[in-house]
């Protein structure tokens, strides 16, 4: 690199190559892959001046001003020395680095670390186009210290927060559990939701359905609204905590009985059309995307996981395609809402675009109204359809939505008509509603999703036939029809997105990394959509709640962004805040978990009552435990095990005697085996129904065996239990292989193996009674997939791996679909859809598996290192020169390998540092 050039650093290889193509032969971009410093990720990182400090686990010296102890990670030393040795070259530097305050953090360290001594320059810009990076060049700034000191008071507060009550929550409760400033409130949200079902009791009423017809016209359906002057309750009338009514005496409660008598009452009456109501109504399209509404958007609209949306919208934006994804404000460049009303005329016509200038004004909390909102970046916008052979199919339908819902919101709005119909049959009334769309507006180009299917319904248009008030009606049907009040609906993805960020807790950035954590933590669960939590949450929470109130409380949290915004505007200081935060007299974190550590006792937070049985033998109260490996049901001595996957809201009173009465059978043996002698039972464990052979207190160890799959505890009987305690059973020596072949079930499903070949069986075999005969054909068969089998064709070929110069492929394996880069496997997210998976995706799996690796290897080494340090003394001379020649030989070897290391790992921390994880938990 010359002196005369400038050197430009970004975050990612991505961006870096984008910006490139804009940049002339003066400029060198460089990426500094991430975060290049951060806090020391325990003590064992920790310079070693510090260790000894009372203070040395939480990286943050809390006795000198909350000095925060920065490290440069190993993986990301020699992307530094790169950058060194690059700036030594280079005339002055521009920090090209996103422009949030995690961006702005990136660039000051990046400056602090690397010390230059050329002239700095702070470059800002939202969508990575010509025009933009030229503009920035042509006004660069100073880095903005406020939002610096903003971003490092966050860390600080997250590992404070983050440490110090993950400690508490594994003394407590369970090892290796987390507790973090938003992630603990939004598992609050999630726990509180899950007590409003289990609170909730169900109320079912009858109402009746007429199909009506005018003469000449199309049937329609109508619902009784009232009888005899009295109102039909709909399911807002009842009263959730006890399933009555609110006001029985303004309405009329059929049942099933009920309804069906006056059903046949009126079939001989005459209908006819007592009103018809028209009101015509507007319908203004929504703002364009922030990252919130683009997570829900996305969740609703392609099934996207909050992660995937933002893993994909970047690859857009690093790309050029799209601007900053990271952004609160709905508001538009003047530049943008010309390119989308140009589009509007070009594609539409004048006649669907809005007669002004739409401006969106941000309505959420802390929005920061100097970004733009998520939209097409560049002017004029690219259309979607240019771009198809560009983009593989997720990042397709990402972009396609964006631009659809930019160009949408300079659309006219759609002008809709909303008619009621109201026909009487004698005393009974019965009303109809449909609606109409006059006029299309910017539905001609996008509707937004539903979270609720009810409101998705309401939106559709529904046609009447045209009528008249009097008509008479013919009554083709009239049917009672039964309906059952539901308990409030679980949280999604996109409704807990939405009502964190309608609340002000957390950022909207961040919250593709809270889901994300609180179902690795086993907070929670999806069941469908829906994210269920799990017995320890409830545990963990109610625990928060009683002897840490302020730390889970939604305003308390909020409040906290609120003063964060405050530390990056310049208006308050850091300071007073964490010494309030961690060290205030009564309400401070580190004297209140002092005086709480013996206070708790975790037998009350970990037991949650389900009542006094009203009849039985037994009738002490029943509770749900959540022990260390698992929750259970226990009534006095009495016990079972509650399933993992058991959703909250469905263990009650009932559920919990059942399963204490199929514990308690299992007690009782189904039999004794005839070899042993010893008694063969039914169990029910935390992973569902299994064989036991012997007692837990016999000196030899009960032996178990799983049920095949699509067995029922049922159909078990004594010969059946013994067959499975069978096995794995040997069918004899394979003829050729010369090994015994043996028939098992495994965690994966039944299959044979002989050596170290394994097949597994047909959906018509069992391993039960598979013949030797059928185990040798299977075995002489090619393996259909999976690691280390004979290999099928991938699933998906991408480009060639930037760490090992193999092309990556996607495989269908045992255990799922996985990538591979011929060197490192990597198992897809149980979320992924293979066919959605792109290159840059798989490139972060393989990364972060690389990385996970990579602290295992080191730990065998180490170990290895260790046993032959002895061994290594008793050598020969001849000996000695040999070792030498093989150690030279291989330290080459290792050479290439730690490159190819580096580059992973670095990559991996730039996957998780892409938007910083707002809680920083143990």
């Amino acid at each position: 690199m010359s002196k005369d050039k400038s050197l430009v650093i970004v975050e990612s290889p991505a961006k870096a190559r984008t910006i490139s193509k804009f940049l002339g032969k003066d400029f060198v971009v460089e990426a500094s892959i991430g975060h290049i410093r951060d806090l020391p990720s325990g003590r064992k990182e920790i310079p070693e001046k510090y260790k000894s400090e009372e203070w040395a686990y939480l990286g943050v010296n809390v006795d000198d001003e909350f000095q925060p102890v920065y490290i440069v990670p190993p993986e990301k030393k020699k992307q530094v020395t790169k950058l060194k040795a690059l700036l030594k070259d280079a005339k002055d530097l521009y920090l090209a680095t996103d422009e949030d305050r995690e961006g702005e953090a990136i660039s000051w360290h990046l400056r602090e670390v690397l010390n230059p001594k050329v002239p700095v320059h702070r470059l800002v810009f939202h969508e990575i186009t010509k025009e933009a990076i030229q503009s920035a060049l042509a006004s660069p700034r100073k880095i903005d210290e406020a939002m610096v000191r903003a971003q490092e008071t966050r860390r600080i507060l997250d590992r404070l927060y983050g440490y110090d009550v993950s400690q508490l929550l594994w003394k407590k409760v369970r090892p290796k559990l987390s507790a973090g400033r938003v992630q603990s409130v939004a598992v609050r949200l999630i726990v509180s939701r899950e007590r409003e079902r289990m609170a909730f009791h169900s109320a079912t009423y009858s109402d009746l359905l007429a199909t009506l017809a005018p003469a000449g016209g199309n049937p329609f359906n109508a619902a009784m609204v009232s009888y005899q002057g009295k109102r039909i309750p709909s399911g807002k009338d009842f009263d959730s905590t006890n399933g009555r009514l609110k006001d029985p005496a303004a309405f009329l409660l059929l049942d099933e009985t009920s309804a069906k008598e006056l059903a046949e009452k009126l079939k001989s009456v005459p209908f006819h059309v007592s009103s018809i109501d028209k009101k015509p109504f507007k319908e203004r399209p929504k703002p364009p995307f922030t990252t919130s509404t683009l997570q829900q958007e996305a969740n609703r609209k392609l099934g996207y996981t909050a992660r995937k949306t933002m893993q994909v919208a970047q690859s857009l934006y690093e790309n050029g395609y799209i601007t900053y994804m990271r952004t609160d404000s709905t508001s538009l460049a003047k530049e943008a809402v010309q390119a989308a009303r140009d589009l509007v005329r070009q594609e539409y016509g004048n006649e669907f675009l809005h007669p002004e200038e739409r401006n969106y004004s941000t309505k959420v909390k802390n929005a920061q109204e100097a970004h733009e909102a998520i939209r097409p970046a560049g002017h004029p916008f690219q259309l979607p359809q240019n771009l198809r052979s560009q983009l593989n199919s997720e990042q397709f339908k990402l972009f396609d939505m964006i631009w659809k819902r930019t160009i949408a919101c300079q659309m006219a709005d759609a002008s809709k008509e909303r008619t009621t119909v109201t026909a009487n049959a004698e005393e009974g009334v019965f009303q109809a509603s449909g609606t109409t769309i006059t006029f299309e507006g910017f539905l001609r180009a996008y509707v937004e999703g539903s979270d609720s299917p009810s409101d998705e319904l309401a939106q559709q248009e529904v046609l009447l036939p045209a009528m008249s008030e009097q008509q008479t009606l013919d009554c083709r049907a009239l049917e009672p029809k039964s309906h059952t009040t539901q308990p409030p609906a679980r949280f999604t993805e996109a409704s807990l997105t939405r009502t964190l960020e309608e609340r002000g807790i957390g950022r909207p950035s961040t919250y593709a990394s809270i889901i994300d954590t609180i179902q690795q933590r086993d907070y929670v669960f999806k069941k469908g959509q829906a994210l269920v939590p799990s017995w320890i949450a409830f545990s963990v929470i109610r625990l928060l709640e009683e002897h840490f109130g302020p730390l889970v409380d939604y305003d308390f949290t909020a409040q906290m962004e609120d003063y964060l915004d405050e530390i990056s505007r310049d208006e308050k200081g850091f300071l007073e805040y964490l010494k309030q935060f961690y060290l205030g007299a009564d309400t401070g974190l580190k004297p209140l978990l002092k005086s709480k550590i013996e206070e708790i006792d975790p037998r009350v937070s970990s037991r949650f009552s389900l009542g006094f049985p009203e009849q039985g033998e037994f009738k002490e109260e029943v509770f749900v435990r959540v022990g260390r490996y698992g929750p259970f049901i226990e009534q006095g001595d009495r016990k079972a095990s509650i399933q993992e996957d058991s959703p909250p809201d469905e263990i009650n009173l009932e559920n919990a005697l059942q399963l204490l009465e199929e514990a308690a059978k299992g007690d009782e043996p189904l039999g004794y085996c005839p070899t042993t002698g010893k008694p063969v039972y039914i169990k029910s464990g935390r992973f569902g129904p299994y064989i036991q052979l012997g007692h837990p207190e016999d000196e030899e160890k009960p032996k178990n065996a799983g049920l095949l799959k699509g067995m029922s505890v049922e159909e078990v009987t004594l010969e059946l239990a013994l067959q499975l305690l069978s096995l794995p059973r040997e069918l004899g020596e394979h003829p050729e292989l010369k090994e015994s072949i043996v028939a098992a079930n495994g965690p994966y499903g039944p299959y044979v193996k002989c050596g170290k070949e394994t097949r597994s069986l047909t959906a018509e075999m069992s391993p039960l009674n598979v013949t030797f005969d059928q185990a040798v054909e299977l075995l002489s068969k090619p393996k259909t997939g999976g690691r280390g089998r004979a290999k099928k064709e991938p699933l998906k070929t991408f480009d060639t791996s930037p760490v090992t110069g193999n092309a990556v492929e996607l495989l269908d394996g045992s255990y799922g679909p996985y990538v591979t880069d011929g060197e490192t496997n990597a198992s897809l997210p149980r979320d992924a859809k293979v066919e959605e998976l792109t290159f840059e995706a798989a490139l972060d799996l393989l990364a972060v598996r690389a990385a996970a690796g990579g602290s295992k290897k080191k730990k065998k080494k180490a170990a290895k290192k260790s046993a032959s340090s002895t061994a290594a003394k008793k050598k020969t001379p001849a000996k000695k020169a040999a070792t030498k020649k093989a150690t030279t030989k291989k330290a080459a070897a290792k050479k290439k390998t730690a490159k190819k290391a580096t580059v992973r790992k670095a990559s991996a921390r730039n996957v998780a540092s892409e938007a910083a994880p707002e809680d920083d938990a143990s």
